[in-house]
């Protein structure tokens, strides 16, 4: 058990304190796990009937994983898991790989998920940690006495931890009022049978467009592919679409990448926009995480990660303070350069994996030197994203 494990057990300033989530997705769980763990009396209100993700896959990178094994996870993660083992940037149109940046030497391990999996495990350790999970339940506002007014009647609640995505109800709250601008690229998401694939996450680089594919558990590989267009598509991640769109996007691809393509039957469809960052995290006795706060685009694995992050620094943060504004300012402080550089990392990426003409052939060859010459310079180069400790914070 690490000493982050015990710190969070032993609890201080949150324990008897009522904590409502808002959200029983990946960020609202971990919030609801790490509050329950600290000694506080914890409510999760998710809309849905039960808890449901998208088939489809996610990346948990080593910082990550520091959150969730400080929370007792590690076991679960295991097995549940699959153990990446390098990343590999591709060029779409020949079928080449460009070079191969190798992820054995992560600890902890970087691993890929089913979405549904790695809620399972966080909705059963919430649960068995003491926190209860109302379902069905709509959010409508808060009360200027901090009360959660919902569909089924209002919640008297000390912390209110607004994890409920990117269409949040309670972001308002916190007087933002930004709009969000769409980035001119739409998004496919789906999965496939497939068998005997190596644990690698391959993006495949195309004029305006690129795919990444890894593999899951039990013979399935997830796919996201991305296109720049003019026409938007609305956000979320529900909107089926028709897999001949998908295929024609690729069309000029490798066998390769046309052969994955070809088994996809049923793609979700869904436009990309970029939000900014929530210029108040927090008013009152409510805190935003996760998308909530900063939603983000999906160029570097860190939606999730940064989520589990946000979750576990801001029951840290609440714990250590008897005045819970003090803590929710101290979580925002902490959190907010962080999320910007991850963001600003992620935008750049939207833009690298889309070069055409002669700035491509240099980015190309400039990997491939990189790949050949310092194979350990990319991992050195993340190391400020894959090797942060948010529970040394």
């Amino acid at each position: 058990m690490s000493d982050s494990v015990i710190q969070i057990d032993r609890g201080g300033s949150n324990r008897g304190r009522r904590v409502c989530v808002v959200g029983g997705g990946i960020g609202g769980l971990t919030a609801a796990l790490a509050f329950a763990r600290s000694g506080a009396d914890v409510t999760v209100l998710e809309q849905a009937p039960e808890f449901r993700e998208v088939g489809a896959g996610i990346q948990i990178t080593p910082n990550g994983a520091r959150a969730l094994i400080a929370l007792g996870l590690e076991p679960q993660l295991q097995e549940l898991g699959l153990q990446a083992v390098a990343v590999q940037p591709v060029d779409a149109l020949s079928g080449m790989a460009v070079t191969r940046f190798d992820l054995t030497s992560q600890s902890p391990a970087y691993r890929f998920y089913h979405r549904a999996s790695l809620v399972a495990i966080l909705g059963d350790a919430a649960q068995n940690a003491g926190a209860t999970v109302r379902f069905g339940v709509r959010v409508e506002g808060v009360t200027p006495q901090g009360y959660v007014q919902t569909s089924e009647g209002s919640i008297e609640a000390d912390i209110i931890a607004g994890a409920d995505g990117i269409h949040s109800v309670l972001r308002s709250l916190t007087g933002h009022t930004a709009t969000a601008e769409f980035t001119g690229q739409v998004a496919w998401r789906s999965v496939v049978s497939a068998k005997n694939i190596d644990p690698v996450a391959s993006i495949w680089m195309a004029p305006k467009r690129h795919v990444v594919t890894y593999p899951l558990a039990e013979d399935v590989l997830n796919i996201v592919a991305v296109q720049e267009r003019d026409t938007w598509a609305e956000e979320g991640w529900h909107h089926e679409d028709a897999p001949q769109n998908l295929r024609a996007a690729f069309a000029d691809a490798c066998p390769a990448l046309q052969a994955i393509l070809a088994h996809v039957e049923r793609p979700r469809l869904w436009g990309l926009f970029r939000h900014p960052v929530a210029e108040c995290w927090s008013r009152g006795n409510i805190a935003l995480l996760g998308d909530a706060a900063h939603p983000t685009l999906p160029f570097l694995a860190q939606g999730a990660n940064l989520a589990i992050e946000d979750a576990f620094l801001l029951s840290v943060a609440c714990d250590r303070e008897n005045d819970i504004s003090t803590g929710l300012k101290t979580y925002e402080g902490l959190r907010k350069p962080r999320v910007k550089r991850a963001i600003e990392a992620a935008n750049a990426n939207a833009k690298n994996y889309h070069l055409s003409g002669v700035p491509r052939r240099v980015a190309h060859m400039g990997l491939k030197t990189l790949g050949a010459l310092a194979p350990n310079a990319f991992i050195g180069r993340m190391d400020w994203l894959y090797g942060y400790d948010v529970t040394a914070e």
